[in-house]
């Protein structure tokens, strides 16, 4: 490891920085690297914060921090480095830091596992329904649609970080009817994963279960309207765990009352969702706030995650998980 410690700063919102960095990360964080006054700081535009931008080599951002735009990297001018210690990088990260060469990393792939997590519990209780029986406790007319596990086809949208490991997962769960709808994916790692390449006009009609896992471009807004939505069987369960917006929020209204069709949403277009929408009332649909990924202390691994990264970056060693330019463009 290099003797010169980097100057680094801590940027996120305060509520983030209270949660994700207590003591022990504080201490490994002065460990390897040097920090200033401010230590850290949810705005980049004081001139306190600008007078410690202009020295500082290395951004530890998370929740909350502003976009570093044109005007922000001009005050950084010795800035190598973004350690991002939670998942997606989209909204702070811009031209403006790959046209520098700036090394941008995520913990993204320690986030994808709570998810991974909360969608296979999703969908192990889908095959009885049981999201859908709260409160319910004394009849329910609905044996017709009772599937174990290893008899579910379930359509994975997204062979992302967290698509795999929701395979992974299946997997190990005994599930043997897994599709994977991603066109830009291998379907030779697909296979070698225990699942089967298809696209998403093949998948939905076979579709039990139907879990979004893609990210959000603009090719993907929308991507699950009225024809995918009619397209799915009757007692299919859509799980999105991914954006909103990769639903027709409108077209699953009226979807899930019109038909016998269930959700279970932890994310919404818009999020949260108004008062009056539909999808509030419905005893098919289950709605919970974007609680899927890492939260409380739970958010410590990012923390680790970033600190790995600010380790190997002081070493001289190659990023675990870097971003570019090229990845964010199929990236969440």
């Amino acid at each position: 490891m290099s003797s010169e410690r980097p100057e680094a700063l801590l940027v996120m919102d305060r509520k983030t920085l209270l949660t994700q960095f207590g003591d022990q990360e504080m201490g490994r964080l002065r460990e390897l690297a040097s920090l200033g006054d401010p230590v850290s700081s949810a705005e980049l535009s004081s001139t306190e914060v600008r007078r410690r931008l202009a020295e500082v080599e290395v951004l530890i951002t998370s929740w909350g921090c502003p976009p570093l735009d044109a005007e922000v990297m001009a005050a950084a001018p010795e800035l190598r480095a973004v350690l991002h210690a939670a998942g997606s990088v989209r909204g702070h990260v811009g031209e403006e830091v790959f046209d520098r060469e700036v090394l941008v990393t995520t913990a993204a792939d320690v986030n994808a596992e709570p998810v991974a997590r909360y969608t296979l519990a999703a969908v192990l209780w889908s095959g009885k329904k049981v999201p859908f029986l709260f409160g319910r406790s004394h009849s329910w007319d609905g044996d017709r649609q009772v599937r174990v596990l290893d008899e579910q086809t379930v359509v994975v949208v997204g062979f992302s970080r967290v698509g795999r490991r929701v395979v992974r997962l299946l997997r190990e769960f005994g599930s043997n009817r897994i599709l994977v709808v991603d066109p830009v994916a291998d379907p030779a790692e697909i296979t070698a994963a225990g699942a089967s390449p298809a696209t998403l006009e093949q998948a939905l009609p076979r579709a039990d279960v139907l879990s979004l896992h893609a990210p959000l471009l603009q090719r993907t807004r929308g991507m699950i309207g009225e024809s995918e939505l009619e397209a799915l069987p009757p007692g299919a369960v859509l799980i999105n765990t991914a954006r909103g917006a990769l639903v027709d929020t409108a077209a699953l209204e009226r979807a899930c009352r019109g038909r016998d069709i269930y959700a279970i949403l932890d994310v919404t277009d818009p999020e949260p969702l108004p008062e009056d929408s539909a999808l509030h009332g419905l005893s098919n649909v289950v709605l919970t706030p974007h609680v899927a990924g890492s939260l409380g202390e739970e958010t410590r691994r990012m923390s680790a995650a970033a600190l790995d990264e600010l380790h190997r970056y002081v070493s001289g060693l190659p990023a675990r998980a870097p971003v570019t330019r090229r990845s964010l463009e199929v990236q969440a």
